[in-house]
């Protein structure tokens, strides 16, 4: 199985914390933001289920461009052969 070297970049990471610590932040961006976070600093991959739920977002209209930006990051860290 090939294995995605790419993490959760600082910025990233501390736009995901913010988003973790905002109450009115969605149930979909408080899981993309874990998913980033749980990856910062390691060499964690994606799982199958999230990689679909940040494929939804990204081709849905109704997601912010933050949570945009994070369903983007923790799709860049999925497996390459997905």
């Amino acid at each position: 199985m090939s294995k995605n070297t790419k993490g959760t970049s600082g910025g990233m990471a501390s736009k995901a914390g913010s988003i973790l610590g905002n109450p009115n932040a969605s149930a979909t961006a408080r899981s993309l933001a874990g998913s980033a976070l749980a990856q910062a600093g390691t060499d964690k991959q994606t799982g199958a289920r999230m990689e679909d739920r940040a494929s939804q977002v990204l081709s849905s209209p109704k997601y912010s461009a933050t949570t945009k930006s994070l369903a983007g990051s923790v799709l860049s860290q999925s497996n390459k052969k997905r």
